[in-house]
């Protein structure tokens, strides 16, 4: 990753701030997109302590004005844009069915919202940075799906159609960068597992961290029987970006200790 520029929205968040952290240790030069300024800027600081070279670019994924001015931001900082990952998305309760609800009781407002969020706040960035990297004629973009993408997980209705059109869009988007502006553009998605974080920890964990019913089901599901840790992303994150996998684009990876490939039996 020596070299490297890297751009990492929602990057000053619990995932996003893993993959500043790797790519970072690994050499490259990162830019954290974020909304919170204060934020994005106290992660700035801590891994600056620890001699990591790290800028943080306050930008909303949402607006297009507020992207293409990140990247010129980035572009007249470090002059290139090697690296692209979309980790900015999220959930509301709103886009959730509660066990005391039913469908019926959806608000397609939030479910809008979640939508824009995953799947807008996905390919505005894509398009935005893939420009810079059609000029310099290679490029990497990686995209966060999910589990839920791939097995629609109950409650979670808005989440789990916004990233299965994460998945669709990264295969679209890998067929569009390779035909159209040849194969030094590559464009695949990681689908982690059941990770511990801000917006789900209610979910999962009672106050005193013992699993809540939700949370037992999902680790009898996964057959290593733990939650993911941030850093378990980091070698796949790696191993995609590097130059050496140069004929992978395209694909989906699970990152979930098993979780895909369980049926339960």
């Amino acid at each position: 990753m020596k070299g490297k520029v890297a751009v990492i929205t929602g990057g000053n968040g619990t995932l996003g701030s893993a993959f500043s952290k790797g790519l970072a240790k690994a050499g490259a030069t990162v830019f954290i997109l974020g909304r919170n300024t204060k934020k994005s800027a106290a992660k700035v600081n801590e891994f600056k302590k620890n001699g990591l070279d790290i800028f943080a670019i306050t930008c909303d994924v949402l607006d297009e004005n507020s992207v293409n001015a990140a990247v010129q931001k980035v572009m007249e900082k470090a002059g290139k844009v090697d690296i692209l990952i979309n980790g900015a998305g999220g959930n509301t309760s709103g886009a959730t069915i509660m066990p005391d609800q039913s469908v019926f009781d959806l608000s397609i407002e939030q479910f809008r919202k979640v939508n824009d969020l995953n799947l807008v706040g996905t390919v505005l960035p894509s398009i935005a940075f893939a420009k810079p990297m059609v000029k310099q004629g290679k490029g990497c973009i990686i995209n966060i799906s999910s589990m839920a993408a791939l097995l629609p997980l109950t409650r979670v209705v808005g989440y789990s159609a916004s990233k299965a059109a994460v998945d669709n869009f990264t295969r679209w988007m890998a067929v569009e960068m390779a035909t159209k502006y040849g194969e030094g553009i590559r464009v695949n998605a990681i689908a982690p597992g059941f990770f511990i974080a801000d917006q789900n920890r209610n979910l999962l964990l009672n106050k005193d961290n013992s699993l809540t019913a939700r949370g037992e089901t999902i680790i009898n599901q996964t057959p290593m029987k733990r939650f993911g840790e941030p850093d378990d992303l980091i070698s796949t994150i790696l191993w995609l970006c590097d130059d050496r996998s140069s004929f992978i684009t395209g694909i989906v990876v699970p990152v979930d200790g098993g979780f895909s490939a369980f049926s339960g039996v």
